[in-house]
């Protein structure tokens, strides 16, 4: 297939292509300050490369060029930020087919280069991605203190395709180059000076970044960074770091193609003329952009933004100003959701009922905050702070003044209804009580207040001041304005708030129990808990099942049983070995034993003790043994989480299919360069995926019976996007 000319050319030329597309109006102006003339990209609300922005900032630098008054040309960006990258839109319909789609700037790069004129990019906000690539064509970068620069492209599975991995290595040197570009990591201003990558740090894009240009006006001459050679090294003293930075991206970014074409494309940089290696980079592009990680990757940057679209809750609607949470309970939720909290500036009180738990919990916030200062995340200044925001307390004092109180005591329905009948009495009316339950009832716990419109259920995952995910949850009386102000405390958190619907286990949990139960059944039929778990690291999960459970704690699991009645039905299969390693008190890793055994409470190893347990209650039980082939393996643990995900959409517990993605992605572990289970079912085939699960179903009975929904849109031949695509139209 031939490539559309902006996958295709690289000249260093003046060479924009022909439009295939409709050219959007942008507003990219051209003011003048005496001898200067300021290009202000304006094209809200980040500044995107949409198509018609590179022909609005070329026809703006060309009129600037040609008046003679004109002795030097700064670029900057309207708003908040300079240009925080490409079109993602764009991306995405490059990654389905479409490259037409994508704006070239190949050509206007090269005629930023070859201006007669001194071009100097003032850069506030970020320039990251197209926005760093249009940057480093200008002759000079300045930046102000707080801006952010990168090539982040990795994380939607790509690479720079726009002269990146090219201009890059040549102001940085091929090391920097390197980390930038696997790694997807921005640098701040001081360090992106340090690095070659801006020239000066200055107080405003306006009068600073015009008394610039005014200075360098005078040069006779300034060199264009792709004739610039100073930097590249040799093939010696290259040859290691292109061996190191793929080490690092098989660490960093395990099975993931996008970091390692990032290094092949920077080493041509190092090897060959430009105009060969912008070539290069360009075939590379391709190949990353048409790939399924890119598609995966894409999607999900769109899923993260959809969640919070929650029907029921217009953008409008107010949410209540955060500057005071009480949380119940210092364990080791209550704990991680305290520091989450003060690292977001808020106050934080913890209350328990026992001084140890609070000592504990005091210790363990200050030991964490210590590895922090150790990695270099913060220093022992910003711990102090942070450390002092929050108070220890067996009282509710101050409680009368929170804006949200988050309750996390373990999972007993009673003792949460004590705990929020108390909170109903002694917070202010105005005041969102959350409870961080995992599974059980929000109605029920809503029920012992005055006031159930005002409950909500705040998900974390743990180590809650650490990982992404929050699952709010919608109680059937929760308002709107509790809704409001749940989602805008994710944010304020720094994390992604997905709204679910009431059910047991709500949406992460209640498709974790049958993937959880299926591995068991795997196990006691021939596999052993390594095997398993080896499968699913191999496809790219972060941890296998039976080692998720030991960190979790065996006895959590055995509690949620028991509170959700799980396998109180006459008939239905029951795992044998999970409440046996309970009895025998191997409650994991906090244990040292569990489904492994652990030396150093971390390291797991095989435990011969388990799997000759497993294969004598298996044998006792009548279940018979034989030998799995990892596709099975495979097979029954990811499509019982697909099976379960479709009954949870249909059932309306999730708004769309990629809500799942973002839940299963960003809270256990689902490797995103998959996608999420439903977008992975999507790309595997759902008519492939509905004869699978058949086929489980005649083989294994009731718990595999087909989704309803899945049935429907196999036999229509449509997919869970088609299915999130009705719902929005």
């Amino acid at each position: 297939m031939a490539r559309p000319a902006s996958l295709r050319r690289c000249t260093g030329r003046d060479t924009m292509p022909d439009h295939r597309f409709p050219v959007m109006s942008s507003s990219v102006t051209l003011t003048l300050h005496g001898d200067v003339a300021v290009i202000t990209i304006d094209n809200p609300p980040v500044n995107a490369l949409s198509p018609g922005v590179p022909e609005g900032i070329e026809a703006q630098l060309r009129a600037a060029e040609s008046d003679p008054q004109v002795r030097a040309i700064v670029v900057r960006g309207g708003g908040r930020t300079f240009v925080a990258g490409a079109d993602i839109g764009t991306l995405e319909l490059a990654a389905w087919g479409n490259h037409d789609a994508l704006p070239d700037l190949h050509g206007l790069l090269g005629r930023i280069e070859d201006a007669t004129k001194p071009v100097v990019m003032a850069i506030h906000g970020t320039a990251l991605g197209g926005g760093l690539e249009l940057a480093m064509a200008g002759h000079f970068r300045v930046a102000v203190a707080d801006a952010l620069l990168g090539q982040p492209e990795v994380n939607l599975g790509i690479i720079p395709g726009a002269e990146g991995t090219q201009r890059l290595p040549r102001l940085t040197g091929i090391a920097k180059a390197l980390d930038m570009c696997v790694s997807g990591k921005p640098l701040k201003a001081a360090d992106a000076l340090t690095a070659g990558v801006i020239d000066a740090i200055v107080a405003d894009v306006d009068e600073a970044a015009v008394a610039f240009a005014r200075q360098v006006a005078g040069r006779a001459s300034w060199t264009k960074t792709r004739d610039r050679r100073d930097q590249l090294g040799t093939e010696a003293s290259n040859a290691p770091l292109f061996d190191e930075a793929r080490k690092t991206a098989g660490k960093i970014r395990k099975r993931q193609t996008a970091p390692l074409r990032a290094v092949d494309a920077i080493a041509a940089a190092a090897s060959m003329p430009f105009l060969d290696g912008c070539r290069r980079e360009r075939e590379l592009f391709v190949e990353c952009v048409e790939s399924e990680q890119a598609k995966a990757l894409i999607h999900l940057f769109f899923a993260e933004r959809a969640v919070a679209k929650v029907p029921g809750v217009p953008k409008d609607t107010p949410a209540a100003a955060l500057s005071r949470v009480g949380i119940v309970g210092a364990g080791t939720m209550g704990g991680g959701i305290a520091m989450a909290c003060a690292n977001a500036g808020l106050q934080v009180h913890v209350k328990d009922t026992s001084q140890a738990a609070l000592d504990r919990s005091r210790s363990t916030i200050a030991r964490n905050y210590d590895t922090s200062v150790t990695r270099g995340r913060f220093t022992p200044a910003q711990v102090e702070e942070r450390i002092g925001r929050i108070a220890f307390q067996l009282d509710a004092a101050g409680f009368d003044q929170a804006d949200l109180v988050i309750e996390a005591a373990f999972e007993s329905l009673d003792l949460k209804r004590q705990i929020f009948a108390e909170l109903d009495r002694v917070t202010r009316p105005d005041c969102v009580l959350a409870t961080n339950t995992s599974t059980l009832d929000i109605d029920v716990i809503a029920s012992a207040t005055s006031r159930p419109a005002s409950v909500v259920g705040l998900h974390f995952f743990s180590p809650a001041n650490v990982m992404r995910l929050l699952e709010i949850v919608r109680g059937r009386a929760t308002s709107p304005a509790a809704l409001a102000t749940a989602l805008a405390a994710a944010k304020r958190l720094g994390k992604i708030g997905v709204v679910v619907g009431n059910c047991p286990g709500f949406v992460g949990n209640r498709l974790f129990f049958p993937y959880m139960y299926e591995t068991q059944f795997l196990a006691e039929e021939g596999a052993t808990p390594e095997q398993v778990d080896r499968v699913l690291t191999d496809f790219g999960m972060a941890m296998g099942m039976f080692a998720v459970d030991d960190m979790a704690g065996i006895d959590v699991a055995w509690r949620v049983r028991q509170e959700l009645g799980h396998f109180s039905e006459p008939g239905v299969r029951k795992p044998l070995v999970a409440d046996r390693l309970y009895e025998m008190g191997r409650m994991g890793q906090k244990t040292g034993k569990g489904w492994y055994r652990y030396e150093d409470h971390r390291t797991a190893t095989t435990d011969p003790e388990v799997n000759d347990l497993i294969r004598s209650l298996a044998t006792e039980a009548g279940v018979p043994q034989r030998t799995l082939s990892e596709k099975e393996i495979l097979d029954r643990s990811i499509l019982a989480l697909v099976n379960e995900g479709a009954r949870v959409l249909e059932e309306g517990f999730a708004t769309r299919a990629s809500d799942i993605d973002v839940v299963y992605v960003n809270g256990y572990g689902f490797p995103s360069w998959r996608g999420g289970p439903m977008f992975y079912a999507d790309r595997v085939g759902l008519q492939e995926v509905l004869e699978r699960i058949s086929q489980f179903h005649r083989d294994h009975g009731e718990r595999w019976t087909p989704a309803p929904l899945l049935v429907r849109l196999a036999g229509e031949g449509k997919t869970f996007r088609d299915w999130d695509r009705s719902r929005r139209d």
